[in-house]
């Protein structure tokens, strides 16, 4: 299960975090977010996707942000159709030549319905599901899980929405495939800032080996 720490945005924990090796980090370019990263992303790793997160922003906008900062995924955050994804991932193919992924979000309550994904299958490469709020993202609360067992397609998902290290005896019992989890304000000081050491607690216990909720708080 790979790991992505979302809202990063002052360098030096940026560094400190990527010392942490996560699978993405992200950055969000959407102005209205507390979280909105306009400064320098400093060399990382390269097993560290680094992925801008977008909120019903224009193609040629994402095109050249991916440019400046070297993007290897976008992640579309707002009401993006299946036209824009598709005219997205043209474009990337056509003048960047490299693999950017993009992964397409979906606010998720008890009346979400699945059959809206089936149209993005050929034009994303993920889907992530995070909490429908009064926020594009950020909200900070986790929705009702088990709404993912009507989750019938192949493609691979991030599970986002107020992650924090209570959560993972529930994201260990959960019956579906996760490819990765996507974790930001549970593991903040201030908006943007993210606790590395809380960081650490939650890579170390998200890995498979069993765990019930009196062993995790024990451990903390």
């Amino acid at each position: 299960m790979k790991l992505k720490i979302c809202g990063m945005k002052y360098l030096d924990n940026i560094l400190d975090v990527g010392s942490l090796l996560p699978d993405y980090m992200g950055f969000i370019f959407w102005e209205k977010s507390a979280r909105y990263f306009d400064g320098t992303i400093p060399e990382l790793i390269h097993t560290i996707k680094k992925t801008g997160v977008f909120v019903d922003e224009t193609v040629d906008n994402i095109m050249s942000t991916a440019e400046k900062y070297h993007l290897q995924a976008v992640q579309l955050h707002g009401k993006e159709s299946v036209e824009f994804c598709q005219q997205l991932k043209s474009k990337i193919d056509a003048k960047i030549g490299a693999t950017i992924e993009i992964i397409k979000v979906f606010s998720v309550d008890e009346s979400f319905d699945f059959e809206v994904l089936k149209p993005f299958e050929n034009v994303c490469d993920y889907f992530l599901f995070d909490t429908k709020g009064k926020l594009p993202g950020g909200n900070g609360t986790t929705f009702d899980w088990k709404i993912l067992e009507n989750y019938k397609s192949e493609k691979p998902l991030f599970l986002s929405g107020g992650i924090g290290i209570e959560e993972i005896p529930a994201i260990k019992n959960l019956k579906i495939p996760i490819y990765a989890i996507d974790v930001n304000s549970k593991f903040e000081t201030e908006p943007g800032l993210k606790n590395k050491s809380l960081l650490r607690k939650f890579q170390k216990n998200l890995k498979p080996a069993t765990l019930n909720p009196k062993q995790l708080h024990n451990e903390l």
